[in-house]
């Protein structure tokens, strides 16, 4: 198996996990939660990122067996590690909006929400149901370039 058959094979994996992991596992409490300040907020974060680091891993596991993946302990531990921490900052929310800001981003990051300057509204006036944000769409941008880069190291160390 050549690494870049081990790369795609465990980022579909690492994918899928997250897809699962990030939607299915994440309570609403730590949804709700684990933006805010303080302790509490940081628990909850800390938790959603566990569930679903160990969600990524309950997916990773069978691809990795069945396919006798030549991975190593180290390559897992650092590429989850990496895709762990970097899940967490994001999701902190402030640092991801900070980083938006910085980049010019800032419109798009309170696309579908009442503080975006074009926000859609019902016949009354008042703000509209969106199918999604543009802070969502960062988010999930941002939580991909990770799943890469932690592929990439799961599959090349």
């Amino acid at each position: 198996m050549t690494d870049a058959a081990t790369f795609a094979a465990v980022f579909t994996a690492l994918y899928i996990g997250h897809t699962v992991g990030d939607h299915w596992v994440q309570s609403s409490c730590q949804a709700a939660s684990k933006g805010g300040p303080g302790w509490t907020g940081r628990l909850a974060c800390g938790r959603h990122v566990l569930g679903l680091t160990l969600t990524k891993a309950v997916a990773l596991v069978p691809v990795l067996l069945v396919l006798g993946l030549p991975v190593t302990a180290l390559g897992l531990v650092l590429g989850l590690g990496l895709d762990a921490a970097s899940h967490y900052w994001a999701d902190r929310r402030t640092t991801l909006a900070h980083l938006a800001r910085t980049c010019g981003k800032a419109e798009f990051y309170s696309l579908g929400t009442p503080a975006h300057p074009a926000h859609p509204v019902t016949a009354e006036g008042t703000p509209a149901a969106t199918l999604g944000t543009g802070a969502y769409a960062l988010d999930q941008s941002w939580h991909m370039l990770w799943l890469g880069v932690a592929s990439l190291i799961i599959a090349a160390i």
